[in-house]
């Protein structure tokens, strides 16, 4: 009789028509970007997902200003970030969006003007036109077989005849393929990535050029082969006369080839990686983008380099050779007057009052595996908010990282940390805590060991779960969990909630299986307990979301939030929150932008969810966004903050009444 009672309201829920239309944000609502509000705030430069840097003199005052594509969604753009007084250091302008954005795109300075090329074309005149007018080179532009991922091209005289020739930096993903390639044992099965350079000889003029077949650039009696996405640099970086060659990597690290022949005839070295005080020189994040220019104008080649986050620094070079290695500083950001809120890329926000004063702060995560906070100022609407600082636990930063082997998308992904987070007391003691995901699908929480106005974190430590048996994990992951421990999909959000409202913090995520689950909290002689998941949530009409948020319709059933295999699954971001104000807890999903699926029903400690489509129609994502509500407008009604692809939030303002209830089925 019980099965017979939830099956009839499952069916009653599907044909209940949908009401209270004002409130649904439609495809049309406003989604504008969160500002710092805040003059005289000075931040890291950056945009959005990845940058690619084209330093340049690009209004023509004298001095190096930075110009930056970026390829991502939404961001997609090439920004003009001024310079405005020649320093070394400068605080740079907010970027003006002066054209679309590439990946691949890379800048080469010949007789002192900046010349922007692609894969196998040239951006004529870029200073004029930006990336209007684009020019086939003469050339074919597939100079690799396989896999390529990286293509980068720029002008250099290779062998000093005074004629231009093509440099080509290849990122050859064939023998590496994916994802989910470990053994037992944690190794790595496939292929490492390879980065290859080939130089394309000018034979004629440079107007027009005419180029010989790729040649591969070898070292030490091999090719140069550089862990994915070399982008080469040309440039006399031991000050000897003749052409060096530096390369950064998919990862983090550089690689130097230093010329033991001569300008006219270039033969190199095995490579040596870059060191700081005979430490590797590393990048603070990953897909690192290397390009060679004297920043300072002090004579020696420093490095200007784009990462993952969409951050650019400066590596300056001190002048110094050591053991024919040249030296450079560890990398300072460049910083920019404060525009739009940024935290990383994939950011993934959680609103609450984390400092105790009364108003809404944003704790939030990263793909660089960060926590940190951005403190809101004065309670205002929008608020003033500070520059982002990470937060530490047990006196450390807190930075979650894959490693070697924790990316089920193998070790391409060691600097990966990807942390979602929910702000919730756990332990029952009156203080926020932090519970988080991350890359492993292991999820922990950090103990707030401080007071209500100054929290202090403890060290992660795992979150339990009373298993019958062996805890259970998702089939792909190569490694056994703990006793106790809670495995399972990575990147999706642990939403930690008192859901059945008896006063402990339950926990509502992704079983192993993709399914939204909900693990009960209960107290068991006096200790607090989080039982085995308990699959209570249901779709009406739609039930299966894939990895990027598309709902397939495949009728009633248990809601199964990704059924996504290995690097393909988890990814889920939501939100448990009332949005239409009618009394019942509604589900916010990642999707384009974010999904609102209306709680149509609610039978016997079961929910039933009825899909309403994305909040609104700007693509926020091309991976995942990460919802969050917020109500700095005091007006009982949760509006929405999205956490995009690009590190960027964006608002989402509720059309709903606080007085919908009234009006609910």
């Amino acid at each position: 009789m019980v099965v017979s009672m939830k099956r009839t309201a499952r069916v009653i829920a599907c044909g209940v028509l949908t009401i209270l239309t004002s409130f649904i944000s439609s495809p049309g609502a406003e989604c504008r970007r969160l500002e710092y509000n805040h003059p005289g705030l000075v931040v890291d430069l950056g945009v959005g997902l990845w940058a690619w840097p084209l330093p340049m003199d690009y209004d023509g005052d004298g001095d190096l200003d930075l110009v930056v594509s970026c390829p991502d969604v939404p961001y997609n753009g090439t920004y003009f970030f001024e310079n405005p007084d020649g320093g070394k250091m400068p605080v740079f302008k907010p970027p003006v969006r002066i054209d679309r954005g590439l990946a691949d795109v890379r800048v080469s300075h010949v007789a002192g003007r900046p010349r922007v090329l692609g894969p196998g074309v040239e951006y004529a005149d870029f200073l004029k036109n930006t990336l209007g007018k684009r020019v086939d080179l003469p050339v074919d532009p597939k100079v690799h077989d396989g896999k390529v991922r990286a293509n980068q091209w720029h002008y250099c005289d290779y062998d000093g005849d005074g004629r231009q020739d093509l440099i080509v930096g290849v990122g050859d993903w064939t023998e590496y393929g994916w994802d989910n390639a470990f053994d037992a044992q944690g190794k790595w099965t496939r292929g490492p990535l390879h980065g290859y350079v080939y130089w394309l000889r000018n034979t004629d003029s440079d107007d027009p050029p005419r180029y010989e077949k790729p040649a591969q650039i070898t070292a030490g009696g091999k090719p140069v082969d550089i862990f994915g996405m070399p982008s080469p640099n040309f440039a006399d970086f031991d000050g000897d006369g003749d052409l060096d060659l530096l390369c950064g990597e998919f990862i983090d690290q550089f690689t130097y080839f230093q010329n033991i022949g001569t300008r006219a005839k270039p033969s190199y070295a095995v490579g040596r990686r870059l060191t700081h005080n005979d430490r590797p020189l590393t990048m603070d994040l990953c897909m690192i983008v290397p390009t060679a220019i004297d920043w300072d104008s002090d004579g020696d080649v420093d490095l200007v380099v784009g990462e993952e986050d969409g951050r650019i620094a400066l590596l300056e070079h001190t002048g110094r050779v050591i053991d024919g290695l040249p030296q450079f500083m560890p990398q300072r950001q460049f910083r920019q007057e404060a525009k739009d809120v940024k935290f990383g890329a994939l950011v993934t926000p959680v609103s609450c009052d984390w400092d105790g004063d009364g108003d809404e702060d944003l704790v939030c995560g990263n793909t660089a595996g960060y926590i940190g906070l951005i403190e809101n100022l004065d309670g205002g609407n929008p608020p003033k908010w500070a520059e982002p600082r990470y937060l530490a636990a047990g006196g450390e930063v807190i930075r979650i990282q894959a490693g070697y082997n924790g990316s089920i998308q193998g070790p391409c992904e060691a600097k990966w940390g990807y942390t979602v987070l929910r702000i919730a007391d756990w332990d029952d003691d009156g203080l926020n805590d932090i519970v988080a995901n991350s890359i492993w699908g292991k999820v922990v929480w950090f103990r707030n060991e401080g007071t209500r106005g100054e929290p202090r974190l403890a060290k992660a430590q795992p979150i339990r779960v009373d298993w019958p048996a062996q805890p259970p994990k998702p089939a792909w992951t190569w490694w056994m969990p703990q006793d106790g421990e809670l495995v399972t999909q990575w990147r999706t959000t642990p939403f930690a909630t008192d859901l059945n409202r008896d006063g402990l913090t339950d926990l509502v995520m992704l079983d192993p299986e993709g399914y939204l689950a909900l693990f009960r909290r209960v107290r068991q002689e006096g200790e607090l307990v989080l039982l085995p998941p308990e699959r209570i949530f249901h779709g009406a009409g739609a039930c299966v979301f894939d990895n990027k948020g598309g709902v397939r319709q495949e009728g009633d059933g248990i809601l199964r939030l990704n059924d996504g295999v290995a690097g393909a699954s988890g990814r889920r971001k939501l939100c448990l929150v009332d949005w239409d104000c009618d009394g019942r807890l509604d589900l916010l999903a990642n999707s384009t932008s974010v999904n609102f699926l209306r709680n149509v029903a609610e039978t016997e400690g079961e929910f039933i969810f009825r899909d309403q489509g994305p909040i609104c129609s700007t693509r926020l994502a091309g991976h995942t966004t990460s919802p969050t509500v917020v109500n700095w407008d005091g007006n009982e009604v949760p509006d929405l903050l999205i956490g995009a692809e690009d590190g960027y939030l964006y608002y989402v303002s509720n059309r709903a009444s606080p007085h919908s209830a009234q009006s609910r089925p």
